[in-house]
């Protein structure tokens, strides 16, 4: 009788393949269906050679594709036919290197289910373990070097594993199967407890960790170093500590973020949807903005934080623990503590012990810190629920590096360098787009040097040399300055530019990979605009290739520049000029007149009328109608304004604000004039603040929706301003009721993060070179 003759298959599997158990879900699933052959890594991607009969292969196949482990992902395989080579068994090989790199690397992932019950098991050899990770969580791209993702390519090369390690290490069958952070008490880092003051270490081990959770609980300020940097800490219940944060770090008012214990220490603070809830609990555990409940209505012994987290605002920044550093603290803690990053203003997240002593000695009383280097500095994510959606704020730990597969490949290696604000880079080559994490506002020499650093590991992972740069249109962004010392050293490099506000819309196209014409509402602060003047309230008919500016709001005076950003004062002035003569704004007997002697107002008056620089930003409108007000004068962060006139937002109110679009644009005089008639009419000055609020707020929806109606394209929303949730849920559900298709980013930052994203999806779809 003649032996069935088997078939053997070659494999190219790309995607998110490497530490992420990928190589030993294929042994398993191999044995399992009596396939012989081999899987190895490359810095290509995962390599499988696969031999058996039809029906194994064919279940072989299915279960690669349906039963993938919870970190991996597969975008891509190759299958090809090769001669049989009569294989005995399957086993995983050694990796190799080639001359192309093009592996994806995992993002860090919150610790495990598995991992955290080894952790609280008394007869597991972990048993506390500050750094216990598998091949399902714990570091990735913060300890990476280059690929393919091996222990010898990241910061735990200088760790020699022990025996029982190095066992789980090279067994298949294992959960730490080639989890290359792998560590234990015996041959792991270790972590120390010290004064910033002497620089003296005051413990080790588990009692660090004791001591640490003391130090907080008596007011005290530390830094504690998480996967992607350090984090200033606090007690989120202690006023006074969280007061002296404030001051330290010169942060009068900006929310700070809080972890919690639990979830349902958290529900003691905030209102929770479902959507929310699972977020929270998600393996990438970010920071989520839900809806913060009424403090006042705490006795003061029973509140479960101090106002002083989130000031003046109806939002608060939640997350759980990550890291099994963070769940063995909390041990100690009974109360949520703050945990914002540990960084001088303007300047990235620091990863160093000696950086921290440098810049932040007059900020940090202790430090806990470990000795498992960062290679990769990586903040924590931002998202929040909008519409049932999630919307990403900040990309970065747990989501990014993020990848997006093309439908063709390049003939070219494009680099896109993002804005100046929030900044992401993102790198074209082959059939892939990689979004980095964020980077943040490029105003300060240390964040140049971080977002040159960035771009350095990126082209390391991937042997990336650019063929094309894009960058934003801005004369005096310092990307721009950037990119022509780039070409000066290099005359065959090919530089593009892109329009700020039509990149915020090809950023959603990318993620949602049109290729159509939509009407695109681009919101935000600033841009700079094809005719010299800041933008910020555009209205655009474009694809991939082309844009028409169809609609934009009314030029406002910008007085005194990038100070009018600083100060909404100044815009509500601008706008008050706008509209009425001098000597009727000097006679109003409201707020923001009072904020200036008449003096004051005159000499502006006379800068106003020499002014020429105009914007036409709805993120500035904010500004002004916030100052209007009385809501907001001198701003302390970026998108203060928005996030007040959201707190006073109320729902039931439905009333319009009046206003006029007159061919191409949209003037909000009259809105100016009804605003003023109510702050001067007897009212409770916080019911003038909500009325003015919700009608503000329903009023740049309504233009939204009146644009809208009128066009048989669909929808695209993008910018800064899309961050407001209120406006955003508001326009998303009275679209929908009008029966329009409507796209915003989910998984990509609406706000400048998205910026490169939208410049890599001009450059593919124009094919430059």
């Amino acid at each position: 009788m003649q032996l069935a003759r088997n078939d053997r298959y070659r494999l190219k599997v790309e995607g998110i393949v490497q530490g992420v158990g990928f190589r030993p879900f294929v042994y398993q699933i191999a044995l399992k269906n009596g396939i012989k052959g081999f899987v190895n890594n490359s810095s290509e991607g995962v390599f499988i050679e696969i031999e058996g009969k039809k029906e194994d292969i064919e279940n072989f196949l299915s279960d690669l594709n349906d039963s993938l482990p919870p970190l991996a992902k597969i975008n891509k395989i190759e299958k090809s036919r090769i001669e049989p080579k009569n294989s005995n068994d399957f086993k995983i090989i050694q990796s190799s290197i080639t001359d192309v790199k093009s592996a994806l690397i995992s993002p860090d992932i919150a610790i495990c289910k598995d991992c955290l019950k080894e952790l609280r098991d008394k007869k597991d050899r972990r048993y506390n373990y500050f750094l216990i990770n598998c091949t399902n969580c714990g570091p990735r791209y913060t300890i990476i070097n280059t690929v393919p993702y091996d222990r010898v390519n990241t910061s735990m090369n200088r760790f020699k594993m022990c025996y029982e390690c190095e066992e789980e290490y090279k067994n298949p069958l294992d959960r730490r199967y080639h989890a290359q952070p792998i560590s234990c008490y015996k041959c792991g880092p270790g972590i120390k407890f010290y004064k910033t003051r002497t620089k003296e270490v005051l413990s080790f081990g588990e009692e660090a960790i004791k001591l640490c959770a003391k130090s907080i609980k008596r007011g005290n300020i530390v830094a504690i170093k998480g996967l992607g940097g350090f984090h200033l800490v606090c007690s989120a219940v202690n006023p006074k500590a969280v007061r002296l944060l404030r001051k330290r770090k010169n942060r009068p008012s900006k929310p700070f973020a809080v972890m919690f214990k639990s979830l349902e220490d958290i529900k003691k603070v905030a209102v929770l949807n479902q959507f929310e809830e699972n977020l929270i609990q998600s393996k990438e555990k970010p920071i989520v903005i839900v809806k913060k409940k009424e403090l006042h209505k705490f006795r003061k012994r029973e509140l479960p934080i101090t106002s002083f987290v989130a000031p003046g605002i109806d939002r608060i920044g939640v997350f759980l623990p990550y890291t099994p550093l963070h769940y063995l603290l909390f041990d100690y803690l009974e109360c949520p503590v703050v945990a914002t990053s540990a960084n001088l203003s303007d300047e990235p997240i620091i990863r160093y012990k000696d950086e921290l002593y440098e810049k932040l000695s007059s900020v940090v009383d202790f430090v806990l810190d470990f000795n498992r280097d960062i290679v990769n500095a990586c903040d924590d994510s931002v998202v929040q629920v909008v519409a049932n959606e999630k919307q990403t704020l900040r990309l970065s730990r747990g989501y990014a590096p993020k990848y997006i597969k093309l439908s063709h490949k390049l003939d070219n290696k494009i680099l896109c360098i993002g804005a100046n604000q929030k900044n992401t880079i993102t790198l074209a080559y082959e059939d892939t787009l990689v979004v980095s994490p964020h980077i943040g506002d490029l105003t300060s020499i240390e964040a140049m040097e971080y977002f040159e650093r960035t771009i350095e590991s990126f082209k390391r992972f991937y042997d990336f040399e650019p063929d094309v740069v894009v960058h934003d249109k801005h004369p005096f962004y310092e990307t721009t300055k950037w990119v022509k010392q780039l070409k000066a050293t290099n005359e065959k490099l090919k530089i593009y530019e892109l329009q700020h506000h039509y990149a915020h819309i090809l950023s959603c196209m990318a993620e949602f990979d049109l290729s159509k014409k939509v009407l695109g509402f681009s919101f935000d602060g600033t841009g700079y605009g094809d005719d010299g003047n800041i933008w910020g309230g555009e209205v655009f008919k474009c694809d991939e290739k082309e844009y028409e500016r169809v609609y934009h709001f009314k030029y406002i005076k910008l007085l005194g520049g990038d100070k009018a950003i600083k100060e909404p004062r100044r815009m509500a002035l601008s706008l008050l000029f706008e509209n009425y003569p001098l000597q009727e704004v000097l006679d109003m007997n409201i707020a923001i007149v009072k904020n200036f002697s008449n003096i004051q107002i005159k000499n502006f008056y006379k800068v106003w009328q020499n002014c020429s620089l105009q914007t036409s930003s709805v993120g500035r409108l904010f500004d002004g109608i916030a100052s209007l007000c009385d809501i907001l004068q001198i701003s302390n962060y970026e998108g203060e304004s928005g996030l007040l006139i959201e707190s006073f937002f109320d729902e039931d109110m439905h009333e319009l604000l009046p206003y006029n679009i007159k061919e191409k644009e949209i003037d909000l005089s009259d809105a100016v004039n009804k605003i003023i008639n109510i702050m001067c009419e007897n009212k409770n000055i916080n019911d003038k603040k909500t009325i003015i609020s919700s009608m503000f707020i329903n009023t740049i929806a309504q233009i939204i929706i009146d644009i809208s109606i009128n066009s048989n394209l669909d929808i695209v929303l993008s910018g800064g301003v899309f961050q407001n949730k209120t406006l955003l849920n508001m326009v998303v559900n009275k679209l929908k009721n009008i029966d329009k298709k409507v796209y915003f980013q989910r998984h990509t930052p609406i706000n400048d993060g998205g910026i490169s994203l939208g410049q890599a999806w001009w450059a593919v779809k124009n094919n430059l070179l």
